[in-house]
């Protein structure tokens, strides 16, 4: 008898290690860029303030548990302080997020405690110019658990973050207020994946239809929230803040606040092409720029959405 109990408490044992997830460090070093980008797909530019010279910045993924080891790199050639908010860090404001200078660079450490999908800014006054720049990312913690039921594993993946533009020259307390406002951009373009409404957009998201596709959403406006809506389409699951235990069903359109995120899941039907707009359905923001076309053709391109490749780039 206590020879079975022995076998199966190590049978127990052993299985219990082949499923355990072991914690890592993963190490991220982010410079900061201030430079001329595109903010529409004619090619207009406008200087912005950038996290490695990219709206967003570089998409950070760990996963629930891991310990980031962090580098900010403020360059010399830079005029402005910068810093950096992980929203996903459990730190001190006034130490880890604190700005520096340029020519500076600063290192800290936190643990992904909790799994979901994050924004990153730059904190530096003022805080709303900083971000209404450019200068936010995301960053994805995958729970410790991965997939199961509630949160299936998905086809194909995007990442998809809304923000301001302002006209050139607008003053930080303008900014703040709202004063000065042009258009939206959708991953630091107006129309970035759009053509529909605007025939110089290249881009569009796709997949094949049928698939589970999954958007990590992050609302970088400064101060309003995004109805995001898929029209012809409705949200299959929804995770607030990305997290799998926040899970609701069957949803139209979502109020996503400034500097939070939302996980959506979205399934085409099987048995025909068909397009989604994933819309701010506040009418000002989609009809100046936050439309994105979702392909769901037999044709698509099966490189995008997968392997890492989650903001589609010029």
């Amino acid at each position: 008898m206590n020879l079975k109990k022995n076998i199966l408490l190590s049978a127990i044992c052993i299985l219990a290690l082949s499923q355990q997830v072991f914690a890592k460090d993963v190490n991220v070093e982010i410079t900061v860029k201030e430079l001329e980008l595109s903010i529409d797909n004619k090619g207009t530019k406008q200087m912005m303030w950038t996290f490695g010279g990219t709206i967003p910045g570089p998409v950070v993924r760990v996963k629930e548990g891991d310990v980031v080891n962090f580098k900010l790199i403020n360059p010399k050639s830079n005029k402005q302080s910068h810093s950096m908010d992980f929203h996903a860090a459990q730190v001190d404001v006034l130490d880890e997020f604190g700005e520096i200078k340029p020519g500076k660079s600063k290192k800290f450490t936190f643990e992904a405690k909790y799994p979901g999908v994050f924004m990153y800014h730059c904190g530096a006054p003022a805080m709303s110019e900083h971000i209404a720049r450019g200068m936010y990312g995301v960053i994805i913690v995958d729970p410790k658990d991965g997939y199961n039921k509630n949160y299936p594993k998905p086809d194909r993946e995007y990442v998809i973050v809304e923000g301001d533009l302002f006209k050139e020259g607008t003053k930080a307390e303008d900014i703040t207020m709202g004063n000065g406002w042009q258009a939206s951009l959708i991953n630091g373009k107006v129309f970035h994946y759009d053509p529909v409404h605007d025939e110089n957009a290249e881009l569009s998201l796709q997949s094949k239809p049928g698939e589970r596709v999954r958007i990590f959403f992050v609302n970088a406006n400064i101060n309003e929230s995004v109805a995001f809506h898929p029209i012809a389409g409705i949200w299959d699951k929804v995770y607030d803040n990305g997290n799998p235990k926040n899970v609701k069903y069957g949803m139209q359109t979502v109020d996503v606040a400034p500097a939070h995120g939302m996980t959506f899941d979205l399934i085409s039907p099987k048995n025909r092409d068909t397009n989604n707009a994933l819309v701010n359905h506040r009418m000002k923001r989609a009809l100046n720029g936050a439309i994105t076309i979702l392909l769901n053709h037999e044709d698509y391109d099966g490189k995008k959405g997968k392997d890492g490749k989650l903001v589609l780039r010029d």
